[in-house]
């Protein structure tokens, strides 16, 4: 999942798909869900879902690292899921723990 086709990489795409969870943010997630939770298990059992090559043909060669394509289509997911405006999703990622370990 993590590595681009032959031929389809992006030097502004970030070099890898999945980053760490802080142990903090893990510790805190933990406490805060210790019956679980679906972002928590979703992050744990599938990792990120996406990965940054499915979108190597949205990004240009030369550049600045762009932001990593998987959080920003697994956001737009959870505010589906949520039925959320784009600003309520913007605070979710702010604000909530559960939103902050499926992102990393």
């Amino acid at each position: 999942m993590g590595t681009p086709p032959e031929g389809m990489k992006s030097m502004s795409l970030p070099p890898t798909d999945l980053l760490p969870i802080p142990a903090t943010a893990a510790a805190v997630a933990r406490a805060a869900f210790p019956a679980g939770n679906v972002y928590l298990q979703m992050r744990d059992e599938l990792g990120t879902i996406y990965a940054n090559h499915l979108f190597t043909a949205v990004h240009a060669t030369e550049g600045q690292p762009a932001l990593h394509p998987w959080q920003l289509a697994l956001v737009s997911v959870m505010q589906f899921a949520e039925n959320l405006s784009d600003r309520q999703a913007a605070e979710a990622v702010r604000a909530r723990i559960d939103w902050k370990y499926v992102l990393s």
